[in-house]
C-alpha cells in the first residue's frame, strides 16, 4: 500500500465495508499502518463515512398529491442513524471521543495493536492516555512484533512512551527474543535491537567482530567493532581471533578499530602493515600504535616510498608524517610513476604535506587514469582560479574524456567562471 491515494483509499472502504485489515494491506509493515490511520482522517467527510445503511429506504419524491395536500414527501420512517464504523476505522476517526471509545476494542481484537501504538502518540490527552494505559498492560513480547512502528512513532513528539516500553520489554526479554530481532529488516529495529543486545551481552566478541566487520550499516560498524574489542571482551586466544577479524574487515572503519586495539594487547608491531592501508584512519591509527610501541613510522614511509610497486599508498603516508624539506622532493619524483595507483596517492600526499603546486598538477589534468584526474582536480580546487581559463575550457570540448570534462567543470565553478555543470557528460 503506498499511502499516497488511490489504493490507500481502497483499503480503508473495503475496511469500513468489513474486510479485515489483514485482507487488503500488509499488516506488518509500519508504514502502511501510518497511510491507513492518516487516510481514515483526511477522508473523514467523504460519503462513505456518512453512509445509508443497505436496509433504510430511500425516502420517495413528493407525488403530484403531496404537494396538494401540503406535503414534502410521503410519510416515511425518519432516517436511522449511521450505523458504528468498525473498530479499525474508529480507532483512527478523526473525532477523538470515537477514537477514544474504541480503544477497548483492542482488548479482544489483537490485530488491532498497531492502531493502539498509534494512539499512544495521539494529539488528544485522553485519547493518548488510555491508548498508553493499555499498551502498558500488554505482555512484553506482544511489543516486539510492534517494535517496527513504535521506533518509526518515536520521531514524534509525544511518542517516547510507547517507546520506553518496549525498551524496558528488552532489557528483561528472554536472549532469544532479542537476537531474533536483531535480524529485522527494518534499519532502526535492528540497530535498537543490537544496542540492547550489546548492552546486555548477548553477543559473543567474536560474533560482534563479525557483524562488524560484514554488516554495511556503519553505525552498527562502529557499535560492534568498539565492544568487540572492550578491555575484558574476549580473554586469551580469542582476543587474538577477535583482533585478526576485525583486522581483514572491509570497512575502514572497523579496520581501524582493530589497528587501534593492537595497542592495548601489546602487538604495536603488527600495526606496520597497515601504514600502506587504503584507508588515510587505518593509517594514522597504523602510525599512533606504532609511536605508543616506541617506533617511528617516518623511515619506514621512506624505505616503502623507494620501491612504491607493492605499496602505494606509502606516497601518501610519507605525505602525512613527513618533513616539507626532505619528503617534498620525494613525493614529486613519484608523481610520473607509470602506476596509476602510485600517482594517486601520491598527489594525496601532496595534499598532505601542503606542497601542492598548481604548474605542476594542472598537466594531470590529461591522465588516462579517471582515478588521477580526480585526484588532481581535488588538489587544485582551492586554487582554481588561478589555472588559465583557456587551458580549461578547451579542455571541455566533447571528445574530451568524461573524467577530463566533470573536472574542468568543477575547477570553472570553484573559480567563478561557471555557474551550472555544462552539458554532455554522458
Amino acid at each position: 500500500m503506498d499511502g499516497r491515494g488511490g489504493e490507500t483509499t481502497r483499503a480503508v472502504v473495503r475496511v469500513w465495508e468489513g474486510a479485515a485489515p489483514a485482507e487488503v494491506f500488509d499488516v506488518v509493515s509500519a508504514e502502511d499502518w501510518l497511510a491507513f490511520d492518516a487516510d481514515v482522517r483526511e477522508l473523514h467527510d467523504r460519503p462513505w463515512l456518512q453512509s445509508r445503511p443497505a436496509e433504510e429506504p430511500e425516502r420517495p419524491a413528493p407525488t403530484l398529491l403531496d404537494r396538494l395536500r401540503g406535503r414534502t414527501g410521503s410519510r416515511a420512517a425518519p432516517p436511522a442513524s449511521p450505523p458504528p464504523p468498525p473498530p479499525a476505522i474508529a480507532l483512527c476517526h478523526p473525532d477523538g471521543r470515537v477514537r477514544e471509545a474504541a480503544l477497548e476494542a483492542v482488548r479482544t481484537t489483537p490485530e488491532l495493536r498497531p492502531l493502539l501504538v498509534v494512539r499512544c502518540a495521539d494529539w488528544v490527552s485522553p485519547v493518548r492516555e488510555r491508548a498508553r494505559a493499555l499498551l502498558a498492560e500488554l505482555p512484553g513480547d506482544a511489543l516486539f512484533p510492534l517494535a517496527e512502528l513504535i521506533l518509526r512513532l518515536s520521531r514524534r513528539e509525544r511518542g517516547d512512551v510507547a517507546r520506553a516500553l518496549l525498551e524496558d520489554a528488552l532489557r528483561e526479554a528472554p536472549a532469544a527474543e532479542v537476537l531474533a530481532l536483531t535480524g529485522h529488516p527494518d534499519r532502526a529495529t535492528y540497530r535498537f535491537a543490537y544496542r540492547i543486545a550489546v548492552e546486555r551481552g548477548l553477543l559473543t566478541p567474536m560474533e560482534l567482530a563479525t557483524t562488524a566487520a560484514t554488516c554495511g550499516d556503519v553505525t552498527l560498524q562502529d557499535l560492534c567493532a568498539e565492544a568487540a574489542v572492550k578491555p575484558g571482551a574476549a580473554p586469551g586466544p580469542d582476543a587474538a581471533a577477535v583482533l585478526d577479524r576485525l583486522l581483514t574487515a572491509r570497512a575502514p572503519r572497523v579496520r581501524a578499530a582493530g589497528v587501534t586495539a593492537l595497542r592495548r594487547a601489546g602487538r604495536h608491531g603488527d600495526a606496520e602493515p597497515f601504514l600502506v592501508d587504503r584507508s588515510g584512519v587505518v593509517r594514522a591509527c597504523a602510525r599512533y600504535v606504532l609511536r605508543q610501541g616506541g617506533v617511528d613510522p617516518l623511515p619506514v614511509y621512506r624505505a616503502l616510498c623507494a620501491d612504491p610497486v607493492a605499496h602505494p599508498a606509502a606516497a601518501a603516508g610519507l605525505g602525512e608524517c613527513g618533513d616539507r624539506a626532505t619528503d617534498a622532493g620525494t613525493l614529486w619524483a613519484l608523481l610520473g610513476h607509470p602506476r596509476p595507483s602510485v600517482r594517486v596517492h601520491t598527489i594525496s600526499g601532496l595534499r598532505a604535506l601542503d606542497v601542492v603546486e598548481r604548474e605542476r598538477l594542472t598537466p594531470l589534468l590529461d591522465d588516462p587514469s579517471p582515478a588521477v584526474v580526480r585526484a588532481a582536480t581535488r588538489a587544485l580546487l582551492p586554487d582554481a582560479a588561478g589555472i588559465p581559463e583557456h587551458l580549461l575550457r578547451e579542455r571541455s570540448t566533447p571528445e574530451r574524456p568524461r573524467a577530463v570534462r566533470v573536472a574542468v567543470d568543477r575547477l570553472l565553478r570553484a573559480a567563478g567562471l561557471q555557474r551550472r555543470p555544462a552539458p554532455r557528460y554522458r
